[in-house]
Formats: C-alpha cells, sequence, structure tokens
C-alpha cells in the first residue's frame, strides 16, 4: 500500500491526466447515450432497429477514421491533442442537443463515438502504456478510474436530472463539463512525463526482442486470435447498456430503479481494474488475458435467465469482472508483445476494431428485437460466444508466449 501511495504522489499530475481523459470519454461511451435512446426514438419516431442501424452507421465511420486518426498519437503530445479532442466532444454533444433532423443523427454519433469513445480514451491509455513500464499495470489502472466514475455517477445523475430537465439542455450541460477538461488538462501536463523524442528513443520492445509496426502486426497471426476478444466485450457489454431501458421494461422494472444498480457494477468494476493492474505488473499479460472474459458467461447467463434484482446484481459483477480487467489487460497486451515504438498506431488500428464492435452490438441486438428474438435469447448467444473468444486467445497466446523471451 505505502508503496502504491508513493507511486500515485509521484505520478499524480500524469495519472490525473488520464482519468480526466477516460472520465470525459464518458460523453461519448454507449452507456451514456443510451440513457437518451428513449428520448431520441420518440422524437425521432425510431423503432429499435431503426435506431441500432444509426447508430451503427455513426459508430462503424467512427472506427474507419479511427485506423488513421489513433496513430496521431505516435505525433503529437498529450496536451495539444487532448485539448483538441475534447473541443471536437464539446462541439458533438452541443450538436445532439441541438440537431433537429433524423438524417443527421448518424454524423452526431459519428462525431461522439470517435471524439469520446475513441480518441479520448485511446489518447489516455496509449498514454499510460507509453509513459510507465514497470508500473504499467497500476498506471493504466489508475487512469481508468475515469472510465468508473463516469459509469457509476452520470447515468444515475442525467436519468435523474431528465425528470426536471429537457433533455437536449442535458447534452448542452455535457458539452460545458468537457470544455471545461482542456484547461484543467493543461494544468496538468504543464510538463509531460516523456517527450515524444523520448519515447522514440528508448522504446520498449515485444516478441523477438524487437518492435512491430502496424503493417507486422496485421501479418501476424496472433493479432487475428486477438480479433474476436477485442470485438466481443465492446458489442456486447455497449449491447446491453444500448438496450437498458428496453431491458428494464422487459424484466418489469423502471429504468430509474436498473440504472440504481450501476454504482454496484462500478465498485466491482474499480476493484476488478485495481486487482488486474497489481497482478499484470506480477505475472504479466501473457498468463492473464486468456481468462479474462470468462466472467462475461456467466455474466450475460444471469441476464438471461434471471427474474429478480439479485440475480440481476450478479450478472452485473461478473460483467464488471471483465470489464475492469479489460482497462488494463487488453492496453498492456499490445505494448508487451509488439512494443512500445508504433503503440499509438497499433493500438489505434485495436480501437478500430473495438469501436466496430460496439457499432455491431446494438445492430444486431435492435434488428434481432424487430425481428422477433427475444433480448434474453440473444444473451444466452453472447455466453456461448465469450467462450469462443477465450478459447481463441488461450491457444494463440500459448502458441506465441516463447516469442516474448
Amino acid at each position: 500500500m505505502t508503496t502504491t501511495t508513493h507511486f500515485v504522489k509521484a505520478n499524480a499530475p500524469w495519472l490525473s491526466a488520464g482519468a480526466v481523459l477516460t472520465l470525459l470519454s464518458s460523453f461519448g461511451q454507449t452507456f451514456f447515450i443510451s440513457i437518451f435512446a428513449p428520448n431520441i426514438q420518440s422524437t425521432f419516431s425510431l423503432s429499435h432497429g431503426e435506431w441500432g442501424s444509426l447508430y451503427a452507421l455513426g459508430t462503424t465511420a467512427s472506427a474507419i477514421v479511427m485506423v488513421w486518426a489513433g496513430g496521431l498519437v505516435d505525433r503529437f503530445r498529450v496536451r495539444s491533442l487532448g485539448a483538441f479532442v475534447l473541443a471536437s466532444l464539446s462541439f458533438a454533444c452541443l450538436a445532439m442537443a441541438l440537431n433537429p433532423f433524423v438524417w443527421l443523427l448518424p454524423v452526431v454519433i459519428f462525431a461522439l463515438r470517435l471524439s469520446g469513445q475513441g480518441m479520448s480514451s485511446h489518447i489516455a491509455i496509449v498514454a499510460m502504456a507509453r509513459w510507465f513500464v514497470a508500473t504499467r499495470g497500476r498506471a493504466l489502472s489508475i487512469a481508468g478510474l475515469g472510465f468508473s466514475f463516469g459509469e457509476a455517477i452520470l447515468p444515475l445523475t442525467f436519468v435523474a436530472l431528465m425528470t426536471v430537465l429537457d433533455w437536449r439542455v442535458l447534452w448542452v450541460i455535457a458539452a460545458g463539463i468537457a470544455l471545461l477538461g482542456i484547461p484543467v488538462l493543461y494544468r496538468l501536463l504543464q510538463t509531460e512525463r516523456t517527450p515524444q523524442s523520448m519515447a522514440s528513443e528508448t522504446p520498449r520492445y515485444g516478441m523477438k526482442a524487437r518492435n512491430w509496426t502496424r503493417h507486422e502486426t496485421l501479418r501476424h497471426p496472433l493479432f487475428w486470435f486477438m480479433v474476436p476478444a477485442l470485438l466481443g466485450p465492446s458489442a456486447f457489454n455497449t449491447a446491453f447498456f444500448f438496450n437498458q431501458a428496453y431491458f428494464a421494461e422487459i424484466k418489469g422494472w423502471t429504468h430509474l430503479s436498473l440504472v440504481a444498480l450501476f454504482p454496484i457494477y462500478t465498485m466491482i468494476s474499480v476493484a476488478a481494474m485495481i486487482a488486474s493492474g497489481w497482478a499484470l505488473d506480477r505475472w504479466g499479460t501473457a498468463r492473464l488475458i486468456p481468462f479474462y472474459q470468462l466472467p462475461m458467461v456467466l455474466g450475460f447467463l444471469c441476464f438471461a435467465f434471471g427474474t429478480s434484482f439479485g440475480i440481476m446484481v450478479l450478472g452485473l459483477v461478473f460483467l464488471a469482472l471483465t470489464n475492469g480487467s479489460n482497462a488494463t489487460l487488453p492496453a498492456a497486451y499490445w505494448a508487451d508483445f509488439y512494443g512500445t515504438k508504433f503503440i499509438g498506431s497499433i493500438k489505434a488500428m485495436a480501437a478500430a476494431v473495438m469501436v466496430l464492435g460496439s457499432a455491431i452490438g446494438p445492430l444486431i441486438t435492435g434488428t434481432m428485437i424487430d425481428s422477433g428474438v427475444g433480448l434474453e435469447t440473444q444473451y444466452i448467444g453472447v455466453a456461448a460466444f465469450f467462450v469462443f473468444t477465450s478459447g481463441m486467445m488461450a491457444v494463440g497466446v500459448r502458441r506465441y508466449m516463447s516469442d516474448l523471451a
């Protein structure tokens, strides 16, 4: 504990900058956007499938752009790039508040997803992976607390505010909060921990004692063993939160009673994040990453078959175990296996796959709901998918683990 406390105090500005970026990414994350789903569907007269399709269109476009935009982290300082991204996120929130046209919805979603879920998260995670080596796991877990705080506080706060304020006004408030993040970021990063020039001169090597380029990574089989695992949590964690209002309805609960359980999810997620960061520094990603998605199997089975709040809480606990670990293990995995010199562009490709997953999840569930396949039935198939992803990771890592030596 003393060592961790000293680590946090010694690196507080840089860790806080990461946490600020992950927190503000919430405004482009599905768990936040989805609390407005009933209002958006009602305002624009959209079915579940239509809303899911528009959301998928905007999100897919953001995933494509992420392939290029994510590589900017290798070229620009976090302070400058982060400020630009937060300004873009603020503008996107205002666009959601003011947009009167259904045909502009995919454009607004694109802007929110790219600047929020995409770039804000990406900048924070790449910075932690690059700035810290021996303590990378702890750095990622501490910076990732911004995700957890956003998940715990924002849905409950904004759903409660929705009872007294118009939903569009709430998006104006979100825009203001994102804008306030810019001076905070500048203050925290008056001196960046590792300037870009130093990062280029002292890279951490990956497999076969070398730094891999993005092109080389894409041709390496291990990347493709990981693709289902990259898609899975993003697709179906997103789908769960995207359909939260509808899920509460089919279970016979109010939306507010469901989101009131989310702080439990967040507390477990934080605990899992911290524990996975400590375990990562102790045992490395290769030993841990094949197993971290297995709790999702149990979580979605709870959602499929559970009828009580007790089973729902248990499902959220299992979901949170994977979600917390997802904030540390994949980011460290890319640095460990492929090196840090080109981690921005490599992680950008991985982030694009994850953003694409977040487009696929709502599209699949919304279309299947419109086709008469119940959400609970779908969640049984989701559980089976996570058995598959865990098996793929286990086979891939076992095959190439010796290259780390």
